[in-house]
């Protein structure tokens, strides 16, 4: 069964300069970290993905936004929101950061690669409707479960996000479809304030798993993997689509939980194990959050290592 690492050059090329907390080097200790493991980077599929078309983003977001982030950026950048950075790069990454996504739903179901991990940058899981936010411009996890439902036949699409940070644009995004169910785990109180246990959405498709910091490891292991059970009781998704936000690890400077790699490998290996039974295996991560980039690469690493 095919594993693929799925990147795009141009996510290099969003600068949000040095001191910013989402920076280049975050996706450079990437490639880094995998070529120390030489068995699993010839083990992969290596594939370079395309751009998402506008028509592709304008399934989770409005058009008008989308020709104001293209606008920004042709004017030679500025600040989308309070933390979000535009260059003159940006539009070109966030949108190989979604056709990474959709590639790796494609390749899921054409059986070029059963799983995949999409290392790309800007992160998206903050992107709203109309609006960037939080490090964001699109929402490629959204955009690609309303692409896997509505071009690839996926009747119902389960998207897990532990992010120590709430994926509160991917709720806004995907809360509106039914079959389309959203996990997320996320340190509770902290940015953006959103997120609360009783927030099911309109449809009772929303399981948030809101958490205090500096618990041990293993109560937020057992606490997503048991929101993922209820997710899925009598519900049995075509899809698995993960927000892999490592900025969830032990010292990461934004935020407050305690994961190790061997809980990212846990995680990673159970999600495969239900993908496998529910849907024949068909599982796409994307890379969110994770500002320390050495435990950054490392943690991709251990990732891949267990999607493969």
């Amino acid at each position: 069964m095919s594993v693929a690492y799925i990147s795009h050059s141009d996510c290099g090329r969003h600068d949000t300069g040095w001191n910013h907390p989402e920076h280049v080097g975050r996706l450079r200790a990437i490639p880094r970290a995998l070529r120390e493991d030489f068995e699993l980077y010839q083990a992969l599929v290596h594939h370079e993905a395309r751009h998402a078309t506008t028509d592709e983003l304008g399934l989770a977001h409005d058009a008008n936004y989308i020709r104001s982030v293209r606008a920004l950026v042709e004017s030679g950048g500025g600040r989308a929101d309070a933390d979000t950075v535009a260059s003159e790069g940006s539009f070109d990454a966030a949108t190989a950061a979604t056709g990474a996504l959709l590639d790796g739903v494609d390749m899921a179901y054409d059986g070029r690669a059963t799983r995949s991990f999409c290392a790309v940058r800007p992160p998206g899981h903050h992107a709203l409707r109309a609006r960037a936010m939080g490090f964001c411009f699109f929402g490629s996890v959204a955009v690609a479960a309303h692409y896997a439902r509505q071009h690839r036949g996926a009747g119902r699409v389960l998207i897990v996000d532990w992010d120590v940070h709430h994926g509160n644009g991917t709720q806004a995004l995907v809360e509106q479809e039914p079959d389309i169910r959203f996990v997320s785990m996320h340190q509770c109180p902290w940015i953006p304030g959103t997120g609360a246990e009783e927030d099911r959405g309109p449809h009772g498709s929303v399981f948030n798993v809101p958490m205090p910091a500096a618990r041990a490891p293993r109560v937020y292991v057992d606490a997503l993997l048991r929101a993922i059970d209820r997710a899925t009781d009598a519900w049995v998704p075509d899809l698995v689509l993960v927000s892999a936000g490592f900025d969830s690890l032990h010292r990461d400077p934004l935020g407050g939980f305690t994961l190790e790699m061997e809980h990212v490998d846990q995680l990673t290996r159970d999600l495969v194990q239900r993908a496998t039974a529910w849907c024949g295996g068909r599982l796409v991560s994307a890379l969110e959050g994770g500002y320390d980039p050495a435990r950054l690469g490392e943690a991709c690493v251990t990732h891949l290592r267990a999607l493969a």
